[in-house]
């Protein structure tokens, strides 16, 4: 299975099952389908890239053993990117590598092999936490955090990696704000259209397009791309999103 399996609702969580085995592959989608998921496979990195480069992934399932770049590897990378959570399912499922796997990044970690039940409870577990706000007392509400930004929504004051103040127009803070608030997720036109102009009806969707690109330039910093197209859907904002 390396392309993807349809579970008929495009609204539905992507996952994508990264493993060398192309049975185990097949296994997890037709098991995960059965249950609303919809699901794309890779055989290594490579493939997972360019996969991640194109959709909206919600959750990776990812094997440790694999040729060319391994799985810690590919999940500290990940993590460190802020991509989408990780669970770790292999077949080293002693407690060491239970715990390395976590520390590198991993949302979970099952041991191969393990039941079809197993594995769409931890799915819908990692899925469950993923899509949870910060709580409230993680820090001031009104601050937040983003690779090394900082954006104070009381003041409506961004500042970049190095301390300085970028200036915003109305429309692009509210824009900003739209992607804060709602990190990893891919938002409509529709959707930012209502954020960043109160929801005029005679505001055009390529409006948002020339909005979304002006921030586009000022976030940039560092080559990072925090706000990705996500093709005949919107734009997602990669960037994990804390209370500061």
């Amino acid at each position: 299975m390396d392309r993807e399996s349809d579970a008929g609702d495009e609204a539905a969580p992507c996952l994508l099952i990264v493993d060398d085995d192309p049975g185990i592959r097949q296994l997890v989608a037709e098991s995960l389908t059965n249950h609303g998921y919809r699901l794309f496979g890779a055989g290594g990195a490579a493939e997972m890239d360019r996969i991640l480069a194109r959709e909206r992934i919600d959750l990776v399932i990812l094997d440790v053993m694999m040729p060319g770049e391994d799985g810690l590897s590919i999940c500290r990378r990940l993590a460190q990117a802020g991509k989408p959570p990780i669970i770790i399912m292999s077949a080293m499922g002693g407690e060491t590598d239970r715990i390395v796997g976590l520390e590198m990044g991993a949302d979970g970690y099952l041991p191969k092999p393990c039941s079809p039940r197993e594995l769409l409870a931890h799915v819908r577990s990692v899925l469950r936490r993923s899509q949870q706000p910060a709580p409230e007392s993680a820090g001031n509400p009104m601050l937040l955090g983003f690779a090394g930004w900082t954006i104070d929504l009381v003041s409506r004051e961004l500042t970049d990696p190095d301390g300085v103040l970028i200036n915003l127009s109305d429309g692009e803070f509210s824009l900003l704000r739209a992607f804060v608030e709602r990190p990893r997720r891919v938002l409509t036109r529709e959707q930012l259209l209502d954020s960043a102009r109160g929801g005029e009806t005679e505001v055009f969707d390529r409006a948002i397009d020339v909005q979304v690109s002006r921030l586009r330039r000022k976030l940039h910093h560092g080559g990072q791309e925090i706000v990705r197209t996500v093709r005949n859907e919107g734009y997602m904002f990669t960037a994990p999103v804390a209370r500061a």
